[in-house]
């Protein structure tokens, strides 16, 4: 593994972040596996690519629908784009998905309020979820990949993007620095145990210390 892999975004295959995305979707996998076909999902502010990286793609047994705040374009025949709000999706029929999927999603909505809002809905709209989220009390912030980053005041974490290059090996534009200090709320294991009390928790783990939770109840 090079320097250049562990600040990658988990988008690259050869990320750090990718690799424990991987490992994750293997459990996730087990699970499909066991489902009648097809299988239909939803997933909520996700990407084409992360399904097509790990053979998805033109695969008839799963009709994969990607929702975001603005309708993508879809290049394989088993996809499909939404426009839509996690915190709200009202457009969509109780239990009308087999699964909701989320990865690394939840931790975007600015607070807890939106977060109640968003495991209610994907709980409503899902036969099963599968909901991932980083834990809070992780030493390094995965969004940045610095320690303990988390537990700065906004203006220190601001002036570290814009003026250094420590998070991810660049100087992060005042946009994206602020968009990203605003709306991410890291949330703990009680917090999640909260936002999903009936689901099963798979914890990610890392040299002994807990990476990420996932919400599920296969």
């Amino acid at each position: 593994m090079s320097i250049n892999d562990i600040f990658d975004s988990s988008d690259k295959p050869q990320s750090w972040g990718n690799r424990f995305r991987n490992r994750r979707f293997g459990f996730l996998k087990e699970k499909l596996d066991r489902l009648p076909k097809p299988v239909r999902i939803l997933d909520i502010g996700g990407l084409e690519s992360f399904w097509t990286n790990r053979g998805f793609g033109e695969d008839p047994d799963y009709q994969i629908t990607i929702l975001n705040l603005e309708k993508a374009k879809t290049s394989c025949s088993n996809f499909s784009s939404l426009a839509g709000d996690a915190t709200d999706l009202s457009a969509i029929g109780d239990k009308e998905y087999d699964v909701a999927f989320s990865n690394s999603v939840i931790e975007h909505l600015y607070t807890f309020e939106n977060q109640m809002r968003m495991a209610r809905e994907v709980q409503r709209v899902g036969k099963y979820h599968f909901i991932q989220t980083p834990n809070k009390y992780f030493p390094i912030e995965p969004h940045y990949v610095l320690p303990f980053f988390d537990l700065l005041p906004a203006s220190s974490k601001y002036g570290i993007l814009t003026k250094t290059k420590f998070s991810r090996l660049k100087k992060w534009s005042h946009q994206d620095a602020r968009q990203y200090v605003d709306e991410i709320r890291l949330i703990s294991h009680s917090e999640f145990k909260r936002l999903f009390p009936q689901s099963r928790m798979y914890k990610e783990m890392f040299m002994g210390l807990v990476k990420s939770f996932t919400a599920h109840n296969f």
